[in-house]
């Protein structure tokens, strides 16, 4: 496709142009679908689009609620909260419950911990 501006003119300038101009819309649109790392820029959201965004869809005073107990990451301006999509994100991540058996383990630990503790407080 380069040969065939070899030997431009100027009166074939603004075609050659246009033409480079649409290659170079099409380049940054792949390279731009095509990048992983993608940054979104942050995204807040007020009580009624965190309750639609929230998998269990919780009502308003639910939110309020949890707010005020320090349950969920928000911020307040004035009388109005506002929350981060990517602070939800994170606490519905470490939102997992523990198996009996990593409390198990980590009651064994705790006990164990405790008892060399002990031991050395009492020699």
């Amino acid at each position: 496709m380069l040969h065939k501006f070899e030997n431009l003119t100027f009166n074939e300038l603004p075609q050659a142009i246009e033409h480079l101009i649409a290659e170079v819309e099409i380049l940054k649109a792949m390279i731009e679908s095509s990048n992983p790392n993608k940054v979104e820029p942050e995204r807040w959201f007020n009580v009624s689009e965190v309750c639609e965004y929230l998998p269990n869809h919780p009502t308003k005073s639910a939110i309020y609620t949890w707010s005020s107990q320090r349950y969920i990451p928000c911020h307040k301006k004035g009388k109005r909260l506002y929350f981060l999509k990517s602070e939800i994100d994170e606490w519905l991540k470490t939102g997992r419950r523990k198996t009996a058996a990593e409390i198990h383990a980590e009651a064994i630990e705790y006990v164990n911990r405790k008892a060399k503790m002990n031991n050395r407080f009492y020699k």
